[in-house]
C-alpha cells in the first residue's frame, strides 16, 4: 500500500446519502490520525534570521491582535456554533479582516513572523486573455481576481504591459473555467481569448534616418530636424540613446524630446507593431529654428527619424523561446519527442528517473506552447505535467514574420 501498489475507490452518492456511512468507516479505520501525524513545524522570522519555533495555542497572527467573534462548522448551508475547534476538525471565524492565506495564528505578539515553510504548488501554466465586455468594468474584475489570488496559490493574474492584456493563469481549463464563472457571479460579463504573444522588433544592420517636423497654423509655427543613426547591439542589450551633435544646431535642452520621441516609436513597433528593443541610436545632426523649435516639435522629429532608419536596417521580428520539461510516463516519451519536434521544438535530452518516469528538456516557441496541456493530457492519460520559462528571444521564421506583418498592415487600414 506504501508503494501505490493498491489504491482503494470508493463510490458514494451525495445526493442520496448511498454510501456514505461506508466511505465515515474507512476513514476512521484506515486514515491516520490528526493528533497521531507528524506536526509540521513552525518558524519564526524570515531569510537568515529564520528559525524554529515550539509553539502553544493560536490566538493572533503575530501582526496585530484579532478579536475573535462566533466560531463555527459548516454544514452544507447551515452552520452550527461551536465554543472550539481542535486538531482534525474545519471551522470558521466571521468577520476577521486582513487575515490572509498561510497565516498563522498563536498567542505571542512580540514574535516576529510565525510561519510555516511554503508548500510546493504546481506552477499554473494554462492561459487565458479575459476582457470585459462593458467599458469601466476593469476595476470590479481586479477586486475580483485580487481575492481569488488571496484564497488560491496556484492562481496567477497579471497585467502584460508589452500585449496590453490582463492575463490569467490556471492549472487547467477546468480551474480557470470555474473562476471565469466566478468573475460573472459578481456581475461582470467578460469575454476569454487565448492570450497575444509578445513578440519583438530588432534590427540586422546599421543606417541612418532623417525626418524634419514643420508645421504652420497660422500662429506659432513647430520645427525640428533630426538626424540620427541606429545601429543593432546583442540580444538582451535593451535600449541605448547617444548624442554626438557638434556646433550645438541642436540645444542639449532638446535631446530629452527627441529621446522621448524615439521611445515613443520603440513602444508602438514600426513594422508588426510590437516593442523595439536591441538598438542603439545616435543623434548627431539636425536643425532648430529661432522662434518655431519647441519639444513637441522634436519629439516627433526623433519619432519619424528613428521609424526612417529603423525601415533601413533589416527590421527583423523576434518570438519568445520557452525551455519546457516535460514529466512523464517512460513509454510515451517517443511520442513526446516527436510532439514536440513537430511543434519546432530542438530536444536536449531525457532523464529516466528509478521511479520509471521521464524528463524530457527541450526549448521551444512559446507560440507553439499555447494549446500544449490538452495534447500532453491526451498523450499520457492524464499522468504528465511540465513547466516552462522564458530562455531567449529568436528570429521567427519568414512565412510566420510575412504574416505577422500583414495583419498589422490590415489594422493600420
Amino acid at each position: 500500500m506504501d508503494q501505490a501498489h493498491v489504491i482503494p475507490v470508493c463510490f458514494t452518492d451525495a445526493l442520496n446519502g448511498a454510501g456514505v456511512d461506508a466511505l465515515l468507516d474507512i476513514i476512521v479505520r484506515h486514515f491516520p490520525s490528526p493528533p497521531e501525524g507528524n506536526a509540521r513545524p513552525f518558524f519564526i522570522g524570515e531569510g537568515d534570521d529564520e528559525t524554529p519555533f515550539v509553539y502553544s495555542d493560536f490566538i493572533g497572527d503575530g501582526k496585530k491582535p484579532l478579536r475573535l467573534g462566533h466560531m463555527f462548522q459548516m454544514q452544507g448551508k447551515q452552520r452550527a456554533g461551536v465554543t472550539e475547534i481542535v486538531a482534525g476538525d474545519m471551522g470558521a471565524i466571521a468577520k476577521v479582516e486582513e487575515l490572509h492565506l498561510s497565516d498563522v495564528l498563536h498567542d505571542d505578539h512580540a514574535l516576529d513572523h510565525v510561519h510555516h515553510k511554503a508548500l510546493p504548488y504546481p506552477t499554473p501554466l494554462h492561459a487565458l486573455a479575459v476582457v470585459p465586455k462593458t467599458r469601466g468594468d476593469e476595476d470590479k474584475i481586479a477586486a475580483v481576481l485580487a481575492r481569488i489570488r488571496e484564497e488560491d496559490p496556484t492562481f496567477k493574474a497579471h497585467f502584460d504591459v508589452e500585449t496590453r492584456e490582463l492575463v490569467i493563469y490556471g492549472l487547467g481549463e477546468m480551474h480557470l473555467n470555474l473562476v471565469i464563472e466566478r468573475i460573472k457571479n459578481q456581475g461582470v460579463d467578460v469575454e476569454t481569448k487565448p492570450p497575444k504573444i509578445a513578440y519583438h522588433e530588432t534590427i540586422m544592420v546599421h543606417a541612418e534616418g532623417h525626418y524634419r517636423h514643420k508645421k504652420q497654423s497660422g500662429g506659432a509655427g513647430q520645427f525640428g530636424e533630426v538626424k540620427l543613426r541606429v545601429e543593432p547591439l546583442e540580444r538582451g542589450g535593451g535600449f541605448e540613446f547617444i548624442e554626438k551633435v557638434v556646433g550645438g544646431v541642436i540645444p542639449k535642452s532638446f535631446m530629452p524630446a527627441i529621446e522621448k520621441g524615439i521611445r515613443d516609436m520603440m513602444r508602438q513597433g514600426v513594422v508588426a507593431g510590437y516593442s523595439i528593443e536591441d538598438v542603439r541610436v545616435t543623434v548627431y545632426d539636425g536643425k532648430t529654428h529661432s522662434v518655431d523649435s519647441k519639444e513637441i516639435a522634436f519629439r516627433m522629429a526623433g519619432k519619424f527619424a528613428f521609424k526612417d532608419a529603423f525601415l533601413k536596417a533589416s527590421p527583423q521580428i523576434l518570438e519568445p523561446i520557452v525551455n519546457v520539461e516535460v514529466t512523464t510516463p517512460g513509454n510515451a516519451v517517443g511520442a513526446i519527442t516527436g510532439d514536440l519536434s513537430s511543434r519546432r521544438g530542438k530536444v536536449f535530452g531525457t532523464d529516466v528517473m528509478s521511479n520509471g518516469t521521464a524528463v524530457v528538456k527541450a526549448s521551444v516557441p512559446l507560440a507553439d506552447m499555447m494549446d500544449y496541456e490538452p495534447t500532453l493530457k491526451s498523450m499520457t492519460k492524464g499522468r504528465g505535467s511540465y513547466t516552462m520559462r522564458l530562455s531567449h528571444y529568436d528570429p521567427v521564421p519568414e512565412q510566420i514574420a510575412e504574416d505577422l506583418v500583414a495583419k498589422f498592415v490590415a489594422r493600420q487600414t
